[in-house]
Formats: C-alpha cells, structure tokens, sequence
C-alpha cells in the first residue's frame, strides 16, 4: 500500500507547490520537467512544519461554524424573532454549503492555487463568524453564516488534497491527525458554546469565539499561499464530472453519503433517545458527549492501520459493523446500557476518518485526489441530509425509536458491500483512462 501512494509521473496539480533548489533556481515551467523532478525535489522542513500546523489548526475550525449554532439555537432565534421557516434555512445552510459549493473548490484549486484557495477559505469564515455574530439583522446572520460555512466547506473539501501534495507517503497519518482535530473541534463547538455564552453575557459571545480560533488558522496559510505556482499541465483536468462517470466515484460517493447519514441521524437525535428512555437532559448530553469521544482516540490509531493493511476490508467491517450491534442494543437496552451503546456506536462512526482516508489513496494525484474528494463529499452530503429528517418523522409517525432503529440498520448494511470494493487497490485516474 506504501508504495501506491506516490505522485504518478507525468501528472502534475496546476496549483502544485512549487520548493526553491539550493541555489535558488526556479524549477523550469516545462510541465514534462516538473514532472519528473517532483520525486527528487524534498520541501524545507520548515515548510513541512507549518503545513502540519496549518492543517491541524484548519481542521479543528472546519466544525464549529456548523455546529455552535445548535446549542444557542433557541436564543438566536428569539433574539431576531426567527420564523420556523427560517430557522429550518438555517439548520439546511451546512448541508448546502458543502453540498453545493465544497463541488466547486478543485476548480477554484486549478485555476489560482489550492494552498490560495484554503487561505482565502479560512478568512471567509472568519468573516462569517465575526459578522453573524455581530449584525442585527436576520437577512445578514443568514449570509454571513452561509459565508463561513462555504469558506469550511472549500477547506474541506482540499483537506485530501493537501495531504496528498505535502504528505504523499504519510497519508494514513496525516488523516489520522487531521480527523482527531476536527473530532476535537466538533465536540469542543458542541460542549463549550453554552458556557462561553453564559460567562461572557450572550449568544453573540459565544458563536463570535470561534471566529478567534479561525483567526489564528488562517495565519499558516498566508505564507503557504506564496507557494502556488500554476504550471502548464501535459494531461486535462480532472473535473467533477469525470469522476461521475467512474464506478469508483460512485462507490466513494454513496460510502461517504450513507455513513454520514448514520452519523447526522445519531448526533441528531440520540440525546432525545436516552431523554425518552428516561436519563434527564444532562445525561443524556454527557452520553452524547461519550459517543462523540469516543471517536477522537480511535481516530488518531485507525486511519494509519487503514493505510498500512494489506487488507483494509478487516479494519473497516469491524468498524461498521459497531453500527447494526450498537442499534440492536438500543431497541433492546436503551437506558440500562446506555454507556455500552454509546461506545459501540462512537466506535461506527469512525467511518468517516476511514473514507477520507481511502479519498487520498484512490487517487494517484493531488489533482485527483480533489475531484475526487469534491465528489465524494459534495454527493455524499446531499445523500445524508434525508437522514436526521426521516428519523425524526419515523419516529413523529410511531412514537417510539424502534422503527427508526431498525431503518438506521437496515441502511447501515450496505456499507459492508461499499467497504468492500473501495478497499480494493485501483485509482481514479485509470479509470478515467479506460
């Protein structure tokens, strides 16, 4: 698997970073020379460093924009007098923002640089984060959170990328660190959002916190953006579209689409679950607080075993298969084995690591590790945002979890066929060639 993880010959990313020569020569624009030299060209250690840093810091800061809002959901909505229409904008804008404008950042990549486009990703949600948090007008904190989340669903999307162009022979480690940070930062959105409100005197407070840590983000990706060069290219570009057309593309997609389903289905309604078993509100938060966790260590370990297996398919059905045991669990012991549950659980949705990782292991370039990555989430997204709604009108329609369960499961099934086939060795380009 190591070895399949190297840049292809003769393919080249247009917005490749281009690293200064001992002498201070600047490689030649000749795509054919580039190409070849890419293997012998090493970056400063320095600039490795500030990558690591800079894609550390980015992922922590890719998760707050869309989920500090739940927790001061109510008072946002009582201070602007939101209707239920538009509150229901407003909870649909993260599924949009990376459904709709993550498809577009491998092209915005191409034509003026991928670590460009992250920076400027970055200081759009900064400026998203800021503003929502400081307008009075409803119009405005509608547009300016959808700022902030296109700017993280652009990052998102390049995140793979990246790896793949820094990091080519470390991929399972790098995703490994780059997913615990965003798990740190989802859960850390989700339990400190409150507190920071009710110590610092409102909701404004609160969700304009995180516009500081986004801040300190966008500082590695400033001087990286000066690395852009764009280099004429011997093969077309990998495109959205093209990955459509591939078997693989599609099995990426709907892996990615109905894992993520399982996840917004659990994240969103679970705590209600244990609250109807009969855990009041804050247990049932600290129980969500125990699957979210669980998850952080697990993906630290699990994306790097993924990489070096020879067999990829064994770590990723026992961690699908946490799945359909953890719901059989919950319709029989929802509330005396809640902990248990809540692991189990946790566990199944470190798919997500897993498939981000096998992103940058399907493609042989930068270049296609982007439109592949555009693909899988932007497709995947649109696939998971039926699931929290269908679950909350299965279980409006019996009055119980049950039914909403045993759908999750049934849905959860599939996964192991996915599995399977992206598990195998092939690339996204040699199937655009054939």
């Amino acid at each position: 698997m190591a070895g399949s993880q190297g840049v292809a010959p003769r393919q080249s990313m247009a917005s490749f970073a281009v690293t200064d020569l001992p002498h201070g020569d600047i490689l030649p624009k000749t795509a054919d020379v580039v190409a070849e030299s890419i293997g012998r060209v090493t970056a400063p250690r320095r600039t490795s460093i500030l990558v690591l840093v800079g894609l550390v810091a980015l992922s922590f800061n890719l998760r707050p924009a869309a989920v500090s809002i739940g927790p001061v959901l109510a008072e946002v909505r009582r201070s602007f007098g939101m209707s239920a229409a538009t509150v229901g904008l407003l909870t649909s804008l993260p599924v949009i923002a990376f459904a709709v404008f993550g498809a577009l950042a491998p092209a915005a990549a191409r034509r003026i640089g991928i670590h460009r486009v992250t920076a400027l990703a970055t200081l759009a949600a900064v400026v998203g984060l800021l503003g929502r948090a400081a307008t009075h007008s409803e119009a405005l904190f509608l547009l300016l959170s959808l700022l902030a989340l296109i700017g993280m669903a652009m990052a998102n999307v390049l995140l793979p990328s990246l790896v793949k162009l820094h990091f080519p022979d470390r991929i399972g480690q790098m995703t490994a660190i780059y997913t615990t940070a965003l798990s740190i930062g989802l859960t850390a959105a989700l339990v400190f959002t409150v507190p920071i409100s009710d110590a610092l005197g409102g909701w404004r407070y609160g969700l304009g916190a995180w516009a500081g840590l986004a801040i300190l983000a966008a500082i590695p990706w400033v001087p990286l953006a000066r690395k852009d060069r764009h280099l004429e290219r011997t093969v077309r570009s990998i495109t959205f579209r093209d990955v459509a057309r591939t078997r693989l593309g599609a099995a990426m997609a709907l892996f990615f689409g109905l894992q993520s389903l399982q996840a917004y289905a659990v994240f969103g309604w679970i705590a209600q679950l244990w609250r109807d078993s009969g855990y009041s509100a804050t247990v049932a938060g600290v129980l969500a607080g125990l699957l979210a966790g669980t998850a952080i260590p697990l993906s630290l370990w699990l994306p790097n075993v993924l990489a070096r297996s020879a067999d990829p398919r064994r770590v990723m059905f026992a961690v699908i298969a946490c799945y359909p045991i953890g719901y059989v669990g919950l319709m029989i012991a929802p509330y005396r084995l809640a902990p248990l549950w809540a692991v189990i659980v946790g566990i199944a949705t470190v798919t997500f690591p897993l498939i981000l990782t096998l992103v940058g292991l399907r493609a042989r370039t930068p270049e296609g590790t982007a439109a592949l990555s555009a693909f899988t989430q932007s497709t995947g997204y649109l696939i998971a945002a039926a699931g929290p709604f269908t679950i909350g009108v299965l279980h409006s329609a019996t009055g119980g979890w049950t039914v909403p369960l045993a759908v999750l499961l049934v849905l959860s099934i599939p996964l192991f066929a996915l599995a399977a086939y992206v598990a195998q060795v092939q690339y996204v380009e040699d199937q655009l060639a054939g």
